[in-house]
């Protein structure tokens, strides 16, 4: 085996996206990697210094949604760019922008499914950022996006994972198995 050493290659890696009100209510989006589902109803993203986290610091609910390959151009885009220096950045996605029913936060009415969230906690806090833990309020999923069971249906909305070693995007792909079942066979 090749060794590699200590690099940030856990996989897969969700493209988030982080839906803040700035001080005046404009909506502001942000791209990030490095979160993961923390216990059963908290998320934990790391967060750097960003316009969103200057708006969290006045509004702390958020919208956290997941990267579609049909969202990935202005998903990548509003990772790239700073809602500190570019006035029209949400302009520039062309995303359908409305208040979140159950929190202060911009939905992004071209995602599937968004997690209405709330700050619980900012751990190792300084000036370069901090690890936030949300607590999960609610969760929105279009209506297209359910399956015969009335859940949301994750394989057909197209969500990508971000391949931190080649800085690509990689689409998920089909089913392959039912967790907490296959594994019985083994017993």
């Amino acid at each position: 085996m090749k060794s590699f050493g200590s690099k940030p290659w856990i996989l897969p890696q969700p493209v988030l996206i982080i839906g803040t009100y700035d001080k005046d209510g404009k909506p502001n989006a942000m791209n990030a990697a490095w979160g993961g589902q923390w216990d059963m109803h908290e998320i934990i993203i790391s967060l750097g210094s960003h316009q969103t986290t200057d708006n969290l610091a006045l509004n702390p609910e958020l919208t956290v949604t997941f990267a579609t390959a049909s969202t990935l151009v202005a998903a990548d885009y509003v990772g790239i760019a700073s809602g500190r220096n570019t006035p029209d950045k949400m302009e520039k996605t062309g995303w359908t922008i409305e208040k979140a029913p159950n929190v202060n936060a911009p939905l992004f009415k071209e995602f599937p499914m968004t997690l209405e969230c709330k700050v619980k906690q900012k751990i190792e806090e300084s000036e370069t950022g901090y690890y936030l833990i949300a607590e999960i309020v609610n969760i929105l999923c279009d209506e297209r996006y359910l399956a015969e069971d009335g859940n949301p249906d994750v394989e057909s909305m197209g969500i990508i994972t971000y391949d931190p070693v080649h800085h690509s995007y990689i689409r998920l792909g089909e089913t392959v198995g039912k967790a907490f079942s296959d594994g019985k066979s083994l017993k």
